[in-house]
């Protein structure tokens, strides 16, 4: 494989990995100031109680879990509209976006039935019975926020794929510190407000979402106004509404299922004990940390691919695909040597309990290994989304995690007694069999003459 890669890939020049970089930085940014919002919540409600943090943590689980897939959905349109802005084919962007939204309101309808059944499914998960009524009551509370979150999801694409990432961080920043401010005074209650508790939190992030979608279509008119300003009839037309949503519906399924994953070992580290979850949580805040870095370089490696596709560049997608996995794969790699490095140091970091601190100190080494094999794997995710291939890495990803990795964390943790590191393993040899594969695909691809994804 590797012969094949070296055949495949054209050695990027220092214009293209700047150029990656200038769009990778500010979706890195954005990505960290999504994730910021999740901590906020947490350690606002963290001051109230142990329940009340554990109905926030529950909830917002299963909100996200449930938003997961059309959040991956909306993906489609990285390919559509990165391809058409490469191929200056206004009319072909003006639609994807305008179908982007249509199907982000369409999938609000089945994620909201889903979502209301939230006390009955965490009844039915044994969850702890004090915790479900106000963990249900928080999922509720988010329902109404799903239309905005799915909708702002669309422009974010949208506007990555035209590289102008400013309105995003400004809405982003307005979204935060509005959040802030909701939930400090909705949780605690503040001049006059009476305190809601977890309530509080719920009512804050929907009303964050929505900021944040408003805020995003005030700060982003110019960029917009083409694409949003007349209703183009054929957008509605199902026979490509269809096809868009078959584009994006394996990135669905995949996101998803690699969420159901990692909560399966969160959930089978919770079955070791108290000890083993708290440092497994350690070591994937640690390392969900750094992953928010070649999560954005994928996204900006799918846009400058679909860019140079729409260009029928295919020198410029191989050189593209080149700066992706140099950045993605390089910026894991320094911190693959900090994990496996100062372990100790990290986990201190994290907590002063000397048993917790041991324990994640062990695994974090571990962490650092799965971090080279991740940041491979989302950047070739990237250049695969890039090119308009969704379905082959849908499957790559089953046969990854549900084929190799839990079973060999199961086999490790439970069947030969490793516990907490033998789950971890499992992980890396998943995520590692994720990476050769998606790698081989893309060398596989890349060896072909690289068309447009069409959808009319």
């Amino acid at each position: 494989m590797l012969r094949a890669l070296m055949r495949t890939f054209k050695l990027p020049t220092h214009a293209d990995i700047a150029a990656m970089l200038r769009l990778a930085v500010p979706v890195v940014i954005a990505q960290i100031g999504m994730m910021a919002m999740g901590v906020v919540d947490t350690m606002v409600v963290g001051r109230v109680s142990a329940t009340a943090l554990a109905a926030v943590a529950l909830g917002n689980l299963l909100v996200m879990a449930i938003s997961s897939f059309g959040f991956g959905t909306l993906m489609a349109l990285d390919p559509l509209v990165a391809q058409g802005i490469g191929a200056d084919d206004s009319v072909a962007v003006r639609r994807a976006v305008q179908r982007g939204l249509v199907i982000a309101m369409a999938l609000c309808v089945p994620s909201a039935l889903v979502l209301s059944t939230a006390e009955p499914m965490l009844r039915l998960l044994r969850q702890p019975q004090e915790v479900i009524p106000l963990a249900a009551g928080y999922v509720h509370i988010c329902i109404p926020g799903l239309m905005p979150f799915l909708c702002f999801v669309v422009l974010r694409q949208t506007l990555q794929a035209m590289e102008r990432m400013r309105p995003i961080i400004v809405a982003m920043v307005v979204a935060n510190v509005f959040n802030l401010v909701a939930d400090i005074t909705l949780v605690h209650g503040l001049w006059g407000v009476p305190a809601l508790g977890p309530i509080g939190s719920a009512w804050a992030t929907t009303a964050s979402r929505t900021i944040l979608f408003l805020t995003l279509i005030a700060v982003s008119r110019r960029e917009l106004a083409p694409v949003l300003k007349s209703l183009d009839r054929e957008a509605l037309r199902l026979a490509p509404l269809w096809r868009t949503f078959r584009l994006g519906f394996p990135i669905g399924v995949q996101l998803q299922l690699e969420f159901v994953a990692f909560g399966v070992i969160a959930l089978l580290m919770g079955g070791l004990g108290t000890l083993e979850m708290a440092a497994h949580q350690v070591t994937i805040n640690l390392a969900s940390l750094t992953f928010m870095v070649p999560l954005g370089v994928s996204a900006a490696t799918a846009v400058r691919v679909g860019h140079a596709v729409g260009r029928a560049d295919d020198d410029g997608v191989r050189r593209a695909a080149g700066a992706g996995l140099a950045c993605g794969g390089g910026f894991m790699a320094t911190t693959a040597c900090l994990f496996l490095g100062v372990p100790q140091l990290l986990a201190a970091a994290y907590t002063t309990m000397p048993d917790v601190r041991i324990l994640a100190a062990s695994l974090i080494p571990i962490a650092g290994v799965f971090q080279i094999v991740d940041g491979l794997q989302v950047t070739s995710a990237g250049v695969l989304r890039g090119l308009g291939d969704t379905r082959a890495p849908m499957l790559i990803n089953v046969l990854g995690f549900w084929l190799v990795g839990i079973p060999v964390s199961l086999w490790l943790g439970f069947g030969i007694g490793l516990g907490p590191p033998g789950l971890w393993w499992g992980l890396v040899a998943g995520l590692a069999a994720v990476a050769v594969l998606l790698l081989a695909r893309v060398a596989t691809k890349l060896s072909r003459p690289v068309t447009r994804v069409e959808v009319e």
